[in-house]
């Protein structure tokens, strides 16, 4: 699977996007038209490890609802990932059987790496 999933209103996810220059293989999901469905969910859970690690813990929501201050489980995760996409952790790179979550130097770097690895 060659998958990316952003928002195309988020200009962090649009300049990864432009860097990365993703071939025409790729899928591109815009999870404000488009969001997260429970399968597409639990396969990005099986490739990460678990839905705390998809789920951003700084999203707006987190801090309004105060989340910080509940002890969520892997469960919960799951649950407001699915509810809201502003709880995906962005952008989110699928390139067959390895992910790369988040917009993070260390983690773009590598994504760029197995993009030009795989040419």
């Amino acid at each position: 699977m060659k998958k990316f999933y952003f928002l195309n209103t988020c200009n962090t996810c649009q300049r990864i996007l432009n860097h990365l220059v993703l071939d025409s293989s790729f899928e591109l999901q815009d999870l404000k038209k488009n969001p997260l469905n429970s399968e597409d969910l639990e396969q990005l859970k099986v490739l990460s490890g678990s839905y705390e690690a998809l789920f951003s813990k700084r999203a707006k929501l987190y801090k309004e609802l105060g989340l910080k201050e509940k002890s969520l489980e892997e469960n919960d995760y799951k649950n407001y990932i699915l509810e809201h996409y502003t709880f995906l952790k962005r952008p989110v790179l699928v390139l067959n059987d390895t992910i790369f979550i988040g917009n993070s130097s260390k983690v773009i770097n590598s994504a760029k790496t197995a993009l030009l690895n795989e040419k």
